[in-house]
């Protein structure tokens, strides 16, 4: 699903993200609500970029990327925490493209993401490759998720990827 945010456009720089877990649900202004086999999951477009939440039996998950006043855990690298009987691992990389990459990729993903059953993207006023886009499935007990903010007026991509599944047990030898 595509749509278009009216809004201010507030997380103007890549630097400005910041990740957090086990926030509550944030004003939103663009949701897609997904069960993925028995996984309840919500995609969440803020003004300040992304929020996940995800329910299941065996637990919940809330994953926020945005700018977020007097946070003072910036965007990581990587993360890999038990969250329970989860394993929740997340990833994050800065693209840096030029004015006409940057454009050819992002009609991609805007195009692959607004007409994936799975997902949800939100462009934002002033520029139509300003935009939040997310992307989910399910494989192997896994539920996982991509997403994308553009950063036109710096040239910059932000990629997260997140994993959660149940911990698998040691091997016995």
């Amino acid at each position: 699903m595509l749509t278009t945010l009216h809004t201010a456009y507030s997380d103007t720089r890549a630097a400005d993200l910041a990740w957090a877990l086990g926030r509550e649900p944030l004003p939103a202004l663009a949701v897609l609500d997904l069960d993925l086999a028995g996984a309840q999951l919500q995609l969440r477009l803020l003004g300040a970029s992304h929020q996940v939440l995800l329910e299941e039996d065996s637990g919940n998950c809330s994953e926020t990327v945005a700018c977020m006043p007097g946070s003072s855990t910036p965007l990581p690298l990587g993360v890999s925490k038990r969250l329970g009987d989860w394993e929740y691992e997340f990833a994050a990389r800065v693209e840096t493209l030029g004015a006409g990459s940057f454009a050819g990729r992002a009609q991609e993903l805007l195009a692959l993401v607004a007409d994936h059953p799975h997902g949800l993207a939100g462009t934002f006023p002033g520029s139509p490759h300003a935009f939040t886009a997310m992307l989910a499935q399910r494989t192997e007990g896994q539920v996982l998720w991509r997403t994308w903010h553009a950063y036109p007026q710096e040239g910059q991509l932000v990629v997260t990827r997140t994993r959660v599944g149940v911990r698998m047990p040691a091997a016995v030898r």
